[in-house]
C-alpha cells in the first residue's frame, strides 16, 4: 500500500508517497519553505501545493510541530499561535479534498523508527528526539506510544531546553558541533534522569551528521541516530493515515 505523507516543520513542508510494506519513499521527496511567520493562511496554499505535486485521491497523513489531540492543534511553539484551536484534520481534508489524519511530528517520526528503523523490535523504554527548529520528542514503552510528550519544553537554565539545544539554536548561535554537543549532552542527561530509557534515538536533520557530534554525547542508555533520518516524519504520517 502506498500513502502520501506530509511533514510540516518550522522551516520546511515536505512530502512523499510511502511504501508501507518497506517504509521507503516511493518517489522523490518534494519540499517547500515554510512561509515566514508560520501563519495558517500563508501555510495552507503551500501545504496544498505539496499535496498537488503527488496526484492521487487516497488518504494523507500530515504531521504538525505541536500537540495534536484528535486532529485539533493545541500548541504551536514555532509557528503562529493562530494555529491553536484549529481542527486541522477537518481543515486539511477540505483543503485537499482527500481524507487527512494529523498527528504530532515527533510522534510520527518515532512511530516510523519503531516500525522500520532504529527502534524496530526494541522493548522497554525508548525515547526519540528530533533536533530541528525546536526539539520534538516521542516516548515508547514496549512499542506503545505515549503521545504528545513535548519534552523540548522541559526547563533548563530558566528557559525551554529547545532554545538552548535545538539545531536552530546551534545555527543562530554559530556554535561549533562540539559546543552544541555539550548542550545536547546536558539535555539528554537530564531526560535520562527523568525517564531511564533503554534506548535513545536522535533524529531530525542533524541525524545525517551524527558523526560530527554524537561521539561527544555521553549517556547511560544506548544512543543511536535515526535510521530514517529526516524522512521519518513523512513515513510516520503515512502510517497514521493507513490506520485511521
Amino acid at each position: 500500500m502506498t500513502i502520501l505523507g506530509i511533514d510540516i516543520g518550522g522551516s520546511g513542508i515536505k512530502g512523499a508517497p510511502v511504501d508501507l510494506d518497506s517504509g521507503a519513499l516511493s518517489a522523490e521527496r518534494f519540499r517547500l519553505e515554510t512561509p515566514k511567520g508560520g501563519a495558517p493562511d500563508d501555510m495552507m496554499p503551500v501545504i496544498a501545493e505539496v499535496v498537488k505535486h503527488f496526484p492521487g485521491d487516497g488518504p494523507i497523513g500530515v504531521t504538525f510541530p505541536g500537540v495534536v489531540v484528535r486532529g485539533v492543534i493545541k500548541t504551536a511553539a514555532n509557528l503562529q499561535k493562530d494555529w491553536i484551536g484549529i481542527d486541522a484534520g477537518t481543515v486539511f481534508t477540505e483543503l485537499t479534498h482527500r481524507s487527512v489524519t494529523v498527528l504530532n511530528d515527533a510522534d510520527a517520526a518515532g512511530v516510523a523508527e519503531m516500525a522500520f528503523g532504529a527502534g524496530r523490535d526494541r522493548k522497554g523504554t525508548v525515547l526519540l528526539f528530533t533536533f530541528g527548529t525546536g526539539i520534538g520528542s516521542a516516548l515508547f514503552h514496549n512499542g506503545a506510544l505515549v503521545p504528545n510528550t513535548e519534552l523540548g519544553h522541559v526547563e533548563l537554565h530558566g528557559k525551554d531546553a529547545e532554545l538552548r539545544a535545538s539545531d536552530r539554536a546551534r545555527e543562530e548561535g554559530e556554535m561549533s558541533w562540539s559546543k552544541w554537543a555539550g548542550r545536547v549532552n546536558e539535555y539528554l542527561n537530564h531526560l535520562e534522569m527523568l525517564f531511564s530509557p533503554d534506548l535513545i534515538i536522535v533524529g531530525g536533520g542533524v541525524s545525517k551528521k551524527a558523526d560530527k557530534w554524537l561521539p561527544e554525547v555521553s549517556v547511560n542508555a544506548e544512543i543511536v541516530p535515526a535510521m530514517l533520518q529526516n524522512n521519518a516524519g513523512i513515513v510516520g504520517a503515512a502510517m497514521a493515515a493507513s490506520t485511521a
